[in-house]
C-alpha cells in the first residue's frame, strides 16, 4: 500500500481554493510554535566561515544539557529531523518495520522507498511519541526489535515524557525537532540521539558541514535557556486549553495531540475545513479519516479570527 505523502503547512494550496494573501491566513495547518524563539544577533563568522568542530561541540553540549542525554549516547545535529527521517532505512538490511499509526507519514515512505515491508511487526519499529495525530505517549514497555526509532519531534512540550533515558540502548535512536517547539522550522535543524555506531553511520550519509553555522548558534543559543522553554510550555498549555473549549462549544470532541496540535473528532472533516477556509483558517485533515480535524494554535493576535470563523 503506498502511503499518500500529504503535509500541513500547503498553504499555497489553500490560497488557490479559498483566496486571500498569506497575510490574511492563519495557519493551524502544521504543528510549529506560532511564537518562535527569538533568534540571537549573530556574527559575521557565522555567515562567511564554515562551521567548525568548535561550533558542532558546542550544540551537541547544549543538546546533551537540555535533553538530560545519558552518557555512552553520541548526538548528531543535522538538517531538520526530516532529512534523518529520509536516513533511518538505511540504517539496517531492508526488510519488515513495524511502525504504529496511523501517524506521521514520513516514516513508512521513507522505508518504502528503500524497499522495506511496512506494517504491524517487524525487526525494526518505528515510534513517534508523541504520536502524531493523536498525542499518544508510549513507554519503555512498548519497545521491541533491534533497531528502535523514536521520533520525540513534539515531545519538548512534555519533557517527562520523553524516552531519553534509552538512547545509550544498542540500536536506539531518537530524533529530536528545532522547528516545532522553537518555533524555527525555516531554520532547518534536528538531532539524532542515541547508538554511537548507529550515529556514527547517519553522520557519514549526512556527509562534512551538513548544518549551517547560522543554526548551529541559534540552536546552541536556544538550547542554553531553559527559562524560555519553561515559560513556553506554559503559554502553549494555556493555549491549548483555550482551543480546545472554542472548538467543543462549537461541537467538536476532543481525541488528543499535545500542546502544539489538538485533535478533534467532528461529524464532517472536510465541511469544517472549508467553512474554516472560507474564514482564511487553514487546518489539516486526513487522508484515512472522515471525522478528524488537527489544528495547530494561533498566534496572540489571531485568536479574534479563530473564534470569528
Amino acid at each position: 500500500m503506498a502511503h499518500n505523502r500529504d503535509h500541513g503547512g500547503n498553504l499555497d494550496a489553500a490560497m488557490a481554493l479559498f483566496g486571500g494573501m498569506r497575510s490574511d491566513w492563519v495557519d493551524l495547518s502544521t504543528g510549529i510554535n506560532p511564537l518562535p524563539y527569538p533568534v540571537p544577533q549573530l556574527g559575521p563568522d557565522a555567515w562567511n566561515t564554515l562551521p567548525d568542530a568548535s561550533a558542532t561541540a558546542q550544540i551537541e553540549a547544549a543538546a546533551r544539557a537540555f535533553w538530560k542525554v545519558p552518557e555512552g549516547a553520541e548526538i548528531l545535529a543535522a538538517p531538520g529531523a526530516s532529512a534523518l527521517i529520509a536516513q533511518m532505512p538505511r540504517l539496517a538490511q531492508a526488510g519488515s518495520v513495524a511502525i504504529a499509526g496511523p501517524t506521521y507519514n514520513e516514516h513508512a515512505a521513507a522505508f518504502q522507498a528503500h524497499g522495506w515491508d511496512v506494517g504491524l511487526h517487524g525487526t525494526t519499529q518505528v515510534l513517534v511519541n508523541p504520536n502524531n495525530p493523536d498525542g499518544r505517549h508510549w513507554t519503555t514497555n512498548d519497545l521491541t526489535g533491534d533497531l528502535r526509532i523514536i521520533d520525540e519531534s513534539f515531545c519538548d512540550v512534555t519533557p517527562d515524557a520523553s524516552l531519553m533515558a534509552q538512547a545509550a540502548r544498542p540500536g536506539t535512536v531518537i530524533l529530536k525537532s528545532f522547528g516545532k517547539f522553537w518555533g524555527l522550522a525555516g531554520l532547518r535543524l534536528g538531532f539524532a540521539i542515541g547508538d554511537p555506531a548507529l550515529i556514527d553511520a547517519l553522520r557519514a550519509m549526512l556527509g562534512p558541514w551538513p548544518v549551517s553555522g547560522i543554526a548551529l548558534a541559534t540552536g546552541t543559543d536556544a538550547l542554553s535557556n531553559p527559562d524560555w522553554a519553561a515559560q513556553t510550555r506554559a503559554r502553549l498549555a494555556q493555549d491549548a486549553v483555550r482551543l480546545d473549549d472554542i472548538m467543543t462549544t462549537k461541537g467538536a470532541t476532543v481525541v488528543g495531540g499535545t500542546d502544539l496540535f489538538r485533535l478533534y473528532t467532528v461529524d464532517n472533516a472536510t465541511d469544517w475545513r472549508d467553512r474554516l477556509a472560507r474564514a482564511h483558517v487553514w487546518s489539516r485533515i486526513f487522508p484515512y479519516s472522515d471525522t478528524w480535524l488537527r489544528l495547530g494554535l494561533p498566534a496572540p493576535d489571531r485568536w479574534a479570527q479563530i473564534e470569528a470563523a
